[in-house]
């Protein structure tokens, strides 16, 4: 005879003990594991959408280029769960590219050039949620250098975002920035660490055709566009953490 242990699917515990069963006869089980979130569980789901396996699949499918109604009809569950599935990482979401930054302080006192952040690009991208009319924007910067995406955050085409952006940069101690000629930049940047352009904001032009391309809801000719800006807003940033941050989902 063989015996298979029981893990828990989140924590990969195997310290489970049994809680009775569900309606239809299927054995529940609870993880002991003071620190795992998981409440109860099942082995066998009946719905997808209560499946580990299926939860990762709706955040993978998500950040290469499916829309929230082609998730939930090629892994056969409904747009609430991918929805609500979605929205429970927004918790996990950064504006800032911590670790850069914290390798960043770590090296200080080091005579390491390779890893400061001396240059940056500067960028907003358009998009909209709802109808055009409602445009929703994309500020963020890259280090001119390595390409690192360092900040990011959303909001109208008005000076206030901007300045926002340049808060979450300042740990950085950036001292040149490279931007196109939209006003907010010239406004808000000392003209001294300050070049306009398009020859020096070629890193952050290809970071936008990689959003563009990646996101089906910021594709320019599409039907799936945002009817929400909190989705909207956590789709973007999941990529941007994901991809430049290095957040393990």
């Amino acid at each position: 005879m063989a015996l298979i242990p029981v893990r828990c699917p989140l924590c990969g515990g195997e310290k489970v003990k049994k809680r009775g069963k569900t309606d239809d006869g299927k054995q529940r089980y609870l993880c002991q594991n003071e620190n795992c979130e998981a409440k109860s569980f099942l082995l066998d789901y009946t719905y997808n959408g209560r499946k580990s396996d299926i939860k990762h699949k709706i955040i993978e499918m998500s950040l290469s280029g499916s829309g929230i109604r082609d998730i939930a009809s090629v892994l056969e569950i409904s747009t609430d769960t991918v929805i609500s599935e979605l929205k429970k990482k927004e918790t996990l979401l950064d504006s800032v590219n911590s670790e850069l930054l914290k390798t960043l302080e770590h090296t200080e006192n080091i005579e390491v050039d390779i890893l400061k952040v001396e240059e940056a690009e500067a960028d907003e991208m358009w998009s909209f949620v709802g109808k055009k009319e409602n445009q929703r924007w994309l500020w963020h910067a890259v280090d001119h250098k390595t390409g690192k995406v360092l900040a990011y955050t959303f909001g109208t085409h008005e000076d206030k975002v901007f300045l926002e952006l340049k808060r979450l940069l300042e740990p950085f101690g950036i001292v040149k920035f490279y931007t196109d000629n939209w006003g907010a930049y010239e406004r808000n940047l000392n003209p001294a660490n300050h070049e306009i352009g398009k020859r020096n904001t070629q890193k952050i032009e290809r970071k936008h055709l990689t959003l563009r391309t990646r996101i089906k809801r910021l594709a320019r000719k599409t039907i799936c566009f945002s009817k929400l800006e909190k989705m909207h807003d956590i789709v973007i940033g999941l990529f941007i953490n994901v991809y430049e941050f290095g957040l393990v989902i």
